[in-house]
């Protein structure tokens, strides 16, 4: 293995990618880990949860190294690996998860309760998950290997579509896991709020399966523009504050069956401003009597950042009422990418989502990151994908 290369949290608005140690076989407090794999990445996605830490939102401090999206070859192996080989092709759920805890075993994969001493859940590269060193890198470490990969079942075809294939470690199934918690089916109605990476996957999973209409929502021009020329039905935000009236131009009635937060706690209101619960009070509005409301957009703890002393603790003010007068369903958390990743597998590799084009994933080398993470920060209509040692540029 060659010196490692990582992309590095250096404070709010800035990452640098240096040199950074070669993974271990080990766990953040040093116990060895037989179970673990080593991966040369091939490719690793920047995410919006990432930006919430580069711009200050969270208690992430620096010299973090980030990156939960990851998909990779195996290049080295415990003893205790027994379903996977050196050169498979996998895929990484951004969640580090034992497989053998009570949520492990009922694929709460998201809330694991072994592998962060600090709360339920842990992830790669990310604030307050349990210390696991990120993969926006040319090499990672990866714990309980057997439960945690997905092994992609044929290499040339997984290289073939890695461009799609690498969205299976967070996106495409955080916005699926939205879809199906919104109660989305055939002939649904659905609205979802936001048409970032997370957005349009949420919109593309909706579409798999069966909505008859799903709106996409937003203020960014290039962003709605990108979602409805993928065939949603785009919403601008910035024409009105009556987000219900807008809907019923489209469909006839201003309520939805199903509805989508995918935009999460750094929320802006038709004003301009920052409000971090304008999105989930919208939601509750437009959401029929008795419908669901999924919301795998983030929502954190603590905000430094935020606007308000109690927005600072994570307390939003909420219309609860409105929601419990309505009879409707919530669904908030860590999506359990375990519990879907393998069948979204089967519909890229035989053609029936192709989400690299839906998200608009752009390549790039791992040295470009900062470019990345600046390009996506002002709201590019991409989904940027880091190529560490160069194997999708040669491939494309």
């Amino acid at each position: 293995m060659s010196s490692n290369r990582g992309v590095v949290y250096v404070g709010p608005g800035k990452v640098e990618v240096r040199n950074i140690a070669d993974p271990v076989m080990a766990s953040p407090n040093g116990r060895k880990l037989d179970h673990a794999v080593i991966l040369k990445v091939i490719s690793t996605n920047i995410c919006g949860s990432d930006q919430h830490m580069v711009r200050g939102r969270t208690t992430a401090e620096p010299g973090l190294v980030l990156g939960h999206e990851i998909t990779g070859e195996i290049i080295e192996k415990g003893s205790d690996v027994e379903q996977l080989e050196i050169g498979d092709i996998v895929s990484v759920p951004f969640n580090v998860a034992c497989g053998r805890c009570r949520c492990c075993k009922s694929q709460d994969t998201g809330v694991c309760l072994t592998v962060n001493p600090a709360r339920a859940g842990g992830a790669y590269g990310y604030v307050d998950m349990g210390g696991w060193i990120g993969g926006q890198a040319r090499y990672v470490m990866v714990p309980y290997a057997d439960f945690n990969l997905l092994k992609f079942p044929d290499r040339d075809q997984a290289m073939d579509k890695i461009r799609d294939l690498t969205m299976l470690s967070d996106i495409l199934p955080t916005g699926f896991h939205g879809a199906v918690q919104a109660g989305v089916g055939v002939g649904s109605i659905v609205y979802v709020a936001g048409a970032g990476p997370v957005g349009m996957a949420a919109a593309a999973s909706a579409r798999i399966l069966g909505a008859a209409v799903v709106m996409v929502g937003d203020f960014n021009k290039e962003r709605l523009a990108h979602a409805s020329k993928m065939g949603f039905e785009a919403v601008d935000l910035s024409q009105s504050d009556r987000l219900g009236e807008m809907i019923a131009e489209i469909t006839g009635s201003p309520e939805v069956d199903s509805a989508i937060d995918a935009v999460g706690f750094e929320a802006r209101g038709h004003s301009g401003g920052e409000q971090p619960a304008i999105v989930l009070n919208q939601m509750m509005e437009i959401t029929r009597a008795a419908g669901s409301i999924g919301i795998p957009g983030l929502y954190v703890t603590e905000d430094p950042g935020a606007v308000d002393d109690a927005a600072r603790q994570g307390s939003l003010s909420l219309r609860f009422g409105l929601g419990w007068a309505k009879a409707q369903s919530f669904h908030t958390g860590q999506t359990p990418v375990i519990k879907y990743n393998r069948q979204l597998m089967q519909a890229i590799l035989h053609d029936r989502l192709k989400i690299a084009d839906i998200v608009n994933a752009q390549v790039i080398s791992l040295d470009d990151a900062a470019k990345g993470y600046e390009s996506f920060d002002q709201g590019a209509a991409k989904k940027f994908v880091l190529d560490p040692h160069n194997v999708l540029a040669k491939a494309s």
